[in-house]
């Protein structure tokens, strides 16, 4: 079973995507924040992390910099969640973080799910 971790700053989208997630036969954990994230990154290592690039705090951005400066978690994969498309500059960023993936909210479940199964590979 695979592990996805969910960090967003709003339970009703983190508890959203956990029922997604769950219900397509995944292993779902779920992080607050940036901070929150890494900690737990600390104790366990998901297949993936969904992250949410706008939150308070520390950004989804800054915490793929943290994510891919440790050598335990550099590998992790990552897919980012949004509510803004991303100039081409933008896009080139991300690309340099190395995330497999982003998705604009809000989302089809369906294609969330291919993106997901996608990433994952």
């Amino acid at each position: 079973m695979k592990k996805i971790m969910v960090v967003d700053d709003e339970e009703s989208m983190r508890e959203l995507i956990r029922a997604i997630m769950e219900t397509s036969g995944y292993s779902v954990t779920t992080a607050v924040d940036g901070n929150d994230c890494i900690e737990k990154l600390r104790k366990e290592k998901p297949d993936l992390v969904i992250m949410d690039m706008m939150m308070p705090g520390m950004t989804g951005k800054e915490t793929v910099e943290k994510i891919r400066s440790n050598p335990k978690t550099r590998d992790i994969k990552v897919m980012f969640l949004t509510v803004t498309t991303f100039s081409d500059i933008r896009k080139d960023e991300i690309k340099k973080l190395t995330v497999s993936d982003y998705v604009l909210k809000p989302f089809d479940n369906e294609d969330f799910l291919k993106r997901v199964s996608k990433a994952l590979k």
